[in-house]
């Protein structure tokens, strides 16, 4: 018996899918709505900030005919999942469930938004609770709503899809996040210079369940590897897959120094720069004048700061291998 993750494509052991006897159980993990655990128990999957962003938004559209209770969204990752939201009178709201993932500081938060019908196309607007950028980024410019290009591709798919059912010409939707302002403040976001509330984020519409439990299955895999390829987040995770497709990828978050330690310290690092050059160097931004590794992706020492970085790591640990990537997947850097 076998059963595949359809988020991560890992195949899980026999041992752990005979271990667990809650059919329920293993059809979730079927359906990538949880994770399996070498016990047979499972953890989980939460819905991201984009996900809830968007079944807000197809509650709003749809409820411009008649009240709804949940909707279906189609997922970044490609699944297409139920997900909790209710509308009437063209209002819509939902709140964000976080499955197993504890330390969600947004769990529950309430998303509202308010659609009206029009002579033609989708309009996505962000207000109140949505922060946005003060400082140019590679990815954003100064005002841009912190909404993640994966996030928008999901939410106007999800409001196009709502418009095409009730054959609406076009809408326009209003997104707000009531608390996202004061829960904003609490996050990250002021420091990567996003202010005003929270982002809308989401590379794949799930949120992984990091508890220590997982972790202590995510470093079975490692420990039964050859030479594992340790990445820290979706996007890192796919790239990774293309450069190395006959190593076990493992994503290991934050959990970097844990997994190269079950890795007996030879592994490959692979993923975008900013959490790996930060956990090999916590010291590199200082003197920099940047706040965040990807501003000083900007700069034009950019390629010297990365080279040395990746030298120094190498001398000091020379049985890993590093390999940035950017975002289209293009090698930056690497120690090899």
């Amino acid at each position: 018996m076998s059963i595949r993750d359809p988020v991560t494509g890992y195949e899980y052991p026999e041992g752990w899918v005979l271990a667990c006897t809650d059919a329920d159980a293993r059809r979730q993990v079927v359906d990538g709505l949880a994770v399996l655990t070498s016990g047979g128990t499972i953890l989980r999957r939460g819905f991201t900030t984009g996900t809830t962003a968007a079944a807000a938004c197809k509650a709003a559209v749809l409820s411009l005919r008649k009240p709804v209770s949940s909707v279906f969204i189609t997922l970044p990752c490609g699944l297409r999942c139920e997900v909790a939201a209710v509308g009437k009178d063209g209002s819509g709201s939902a709140r964000k469930y976080s499955g197993d993932y504890t330390d969600d500081i947004t769990a529950n938060m309430l998303f509202c938004a308010e659609a009206q019908e029009t002579a033609s196309g989708i309009t996505i607007h962000v207000g109140e609770g949505i922060g946005r950028f003060v400082r140019e980024t590679p990815r954003y410019a100064v005002g841009d709503p912190a909404v993640s290009p994966p996030s928008w591709t999901t939410i106007r798919g999800a409001a196009k899809e709502a418009a095409d059912e009730l054959h609406l010409p076009g809408v326009v939707v209003k997104l707000t996040i009531p608390d996202g302002a004061a829960i904003g403040r609490e996050t990250l976001n002021p420091k990567v210079g996003v202010i005003g509330g929270i982002s809308v984020l989401g590379s794949t519409g799930l949120v992984e369940p990091w508890d220590d439990h997982l972790s202590d299955d995510v470093f079975e895999r490692i420990r039964r590897a050859e030479r594992p390829v340790l990445t820290t987040g979706r996007v890192g995770l796919r790239y990774a897959r293309m450069l190395f497709p006959d190593s076990e990828v493992v994503l290991v978050g934050k959990f970097m120094g844990k997994g190269i330690e079950a890795a007996g310290g030879k592994a490959v690092l692979c993923g975008l720069p900013a959490l790996i050059l930060k956990f090999i160097n916590p010291d590199i931004l200082d003197g920099s004048g940047y706040e965040t590794v990807e501003e000083s992706t900007m700069s034009e020492n950019w390629t010297r700061l990365l080279e040395q970085n990746l030298l120094d790591y190498k001398r000091r640990m020379p049985n890993m291998r590093v390999v940035i990537v950017d975002r289209e997947g293009h090698v930056q850097g690497d120690s090899q």
